[in-house]
């Protein structure tokens, strides 16, 4: 049986992103190579991008469907029960973490389960459901490669889509010697791949239950949709007697028309592929099976309250943000210390423990890469925004960030100040050695080369030249 790894929403101590990415940072080689791995997946979704002509209507015609859909989230909920029930399935309600824990605690209760495999699902995750599970007797057993590496590691994925991308292959290689019996040494990953395909089909065999993710649902038809690439999810919900689905209410879709524009979304979003591997559909349980849908809240209906941020539940959890955010690869997944990480994660976490994650929003450059690419046009760097004066307004942003921005505040709203902050400057760059003016420029000018300090200031060079309108580009 795995260790269970902590329950995540039990600890309420501060993140300092700050200070796990500068750990992150002390293996320059590991840094380099994960920034350039996720640029790579990020290069390869534009690549995918170019050959849809009709990308931007997608988009477009998605973030609508999506905020048609969470504008009547009642209604459409209601009805995907009512279809699912009719399908054969049982549709069970969770208002929290704990309720859907407990309820599919039970549902493994009642059906004798010791054996649990699962597939990719965050949701279970931000559920912290393992541990729950192993503290109970019942082995719990992640299939999708990625998350059985960083299960049998004891870490949480680092990556919504690729959990143990900041793991080298001769990491990996370690790990399966210790847990799975390998040659010490080997890290050829078709050989790695192979060895944990056969560990893991014994567990498929064994297992009593399985668990898999949602990925959409229907309103009108009850059906669920789970996307893999590695078509664990299929054979665990073939073999199993028992299939259940833990989704959060977000992932709801009207129907079948709607799920075509984010099947083309989806895969190119997330990894340049034109459609995931696996695309299962689910309608209604097989022969002899019990299917059960667990539909979660955990704190969703309170951010679909929430006039600034309720947009971020239009994500389809495609990681593209990751990808492109320049500060989620070069300070890797583990440094947010959240479930989802990156700038969704930023925006959707601080809702559910502001001072845990106070710090999250600040962990972004606002450059609006993030709401480039996502899919279904979430608004990512506003609300990082917003988050900040939120942060600020309840007294959780540090002390330095508050004196920073109090003065800042004082100096921008005074043109003389500015003025004279800046000739300040200039000068202090011209005379003082270069060393201390990186200490004094902090953080920022420790790993910059500082810029040759101008001759005037943008003031005096307009007025000399802009207002006569000469040589001005």
């Amino acid at each position: 049986m795995t260790t269970a790894r902590a329950l995540p929403v039990l600890d309420h101590t501060a993140v300092d992103h700050a200070a796990a990415a500068a750990a992150f940072n002390d293996d320059e080689a590991r840094v380099d190579w994960h920034d350039d791995a996720l640029w790579f997946v990020r290069e390869k979704r534009d690549r995918a991008i170019e050959l849809v002509p009709e990308w931007e209507a997608l988009r477009e015609l998605a973030s609508g469907i999506k905020e048609h859909t969470l504008s009547r989230l009642d209604e459409y909920l209601i009805a995907f029960e009512a279809a699912a029930t009719a399908n054969g399935a049982t549709v069970h309600w969770a208002r929290d973490a704990k309720e859907h824990n407990r309820i599919v605690h039970e549902i493994l209760v009642r059906g004798k389960v010791k054996h649990l495999v699962k597939s990719k699902s965050m949701l279970t995750e931000e559920c912290g459901l393992n541990a729950y599970l192993e503290s109970r007797d019942i082995d719990v057993v992640d299939t999708d490669l990625g998350e059985r590496i960083v299960q049998l590691r004891r870490e949480h994925p680092s990556h919504i889509v690729m959990p143990a991308i900041h793991l080298k292959k001769e990491e990996i290689g370690d790990t399966f010697a210790e847990h799975l019996g390998t040659a010490p040494g080997l890290s050829d990953p078709i050989e790695l791949t192979a060895a944990a395909r056969v560990h893991l089909r014994e567990r498929f065999l064994a297992a009593h239950a399985a668990l898999t993710g949602v990925n959409f649902a229907l309103a009108e038809t009850g059906g669920i949709v789970v996307c893999t690439n590695e078509g664990n999810a299929d054979l665990g919900m073939a073999l199993a007697p028992i299939h259940i689905a833990s989704m959060g209410i977000e992932k709801l879709i009207p129907g079948p028309r709607e799920l075509a524009v984010f099947l083309r979304l989806l895969a190119r979003s997330a990894t340049g592929q034109r459609m995931t591997v696996y695309t299962s559909h689910v309608h209604r349980p097989a022969e002899g099976q019990e299917l059960h849908i667990v539909l979660v809240d955990n704190g969703r209906s309170e951010q679909l309250g929430r006039a600034d941020f309720w947009r971020s539940l239009k994500c389809i959890r495609c990681g593209a943000c990751m990808n492109t955010c320049p500060v989620y690869r070069r300070s890797g997944g583990h440094s947010y210390g959240a479930t989802i990480p990156g700038p969704i994660g930023s925006v959707l976490t601080p809702g559910i423990d502001l001072h845990k994650y106070a710090a999250l929003p600040f962990a972004s450059t606002l450059c609006g890469s993030c709401t480039a690419v996502c899919p279904v046009k979430i608004d990512l760097d506003a609300q990082l925004y917003r988050w900040r004066q939120l942060v600020v307004d309840a007294g959780e942003a540090s002390a330095t960030k508050r004196v920073v921005a109090s003065l800042g505040a004082s100096v921008l709203a005074s043109p003389r100040l500015v003025s004279a902050g800046g000739a300040l400057m200039r000068f202090a760059m011209r005379v003082l050695p270069a060393g201390l003016m990186r200490k004094l420029a902090g953080p920022w000018g420790h790993d910059r080369e500082l810029p040759v300090p101008p001759s005037e200031s943008f003031t005096a060079w307009y007025k000399a030249r802009g207002r006569k309108g000469n040589d001005v580009a």
